[in-house]
């Protein structure tokens, strides 16, 4: 999960649907931009290029009880159904993060170590990171349906190729960092609108006494 630039003005179909008995919040020019705007990856577990993606409601509006939810463009998201299904439950209806106004990696720490993934809040008096935390560690740690079991390991597997990807990359880098293409292999992994891109940043963070000279690259244009 990491900080997202919200275009605006909204989509020009919401307000025309909002005036509708049963207008639609999802269509063409809401899903190009979200699409756009999130850089085509979920934004809680980041996985990117979704083949099932869902336009998510930060808060919800329960079969449109709250029908100023519905078509609010600030209030909608790009989402993975995996996240939205686990997303779906009373304690994470009013108090995650919302990644448009907040930047969660100021929030939360995202590990990673042999396979293992723990997102954990810096501030255990600070509500929303440890909201936050708790429903991304199920994200990717559920163990409650075969299905959700695959649908972790999926990510996971995901979390393992970057972190790879990463390691091999800061090698490169530290024999050769005079080397622009390894400077800017770093600088792709290392991007936000990299795939779990928060994991790679949190962990360089993390290490940056060992790592001088690749955590000067972390928002390097």
């Amino acid at each position: 999960m990491v900080k997202v630039e919200r275009s605006m003005p909204a989509p020009e179909s919401l307000a025309i649907e909002e005036k509708k008995k049963n207008g639609k919040y999802n269509l063409p020019d809401v899903v190009d931009r979200l699409r756009s705007d999130f850089n085509n990856k979920c934004y809680l577990c980041e996985t990117k290029g979704l083949q099932d993606p869902e336009v998510e409601h930060l808060l919800p509006h329960c079969n449109r009880k709250y029908l100023e939810r519905v078509f609010d463009w600030d209030n909608l998201f790009w989402s993975c159904k995996h996240c939205n299904d686990v997303k779906n439950q009373e304690e994470y209806s009013n108090g995650i993060i919302d990644c448009c106004k907040n930047d969660p990696e100021e929030l939360l720490l995202f590990l990673y170590k042999d396979n293992d993934i723990a997102i954990i809040p810096k501030d255990e008096e600070n509500r929303l990171a440890v909201i936050t935390s708790k429903l991304l560690n199920e994200i990717y740690n559920l163990k409650n349906t075969g299905i959700r079991i695959a649908a972790c390991e999926v990510r996971k597997d995901g979390v393992a190729m970057q972190m790879n990807q990463l390691y091999k990359a800061i090698t490169k880098y530290r024999k050769n960092p005079n080397s622009k293409l390894n400077s800017r292999m770093l600088k792709v992994l290392l991007n936000t609108e990299s795939e779990y891109a928060a994991f790679k940043r949190s962990y360089i963070r993390e290490n940056k006494d060992l790592y001088p000279d690749v955590y000067g690259l972390i928002d390097e244009e």
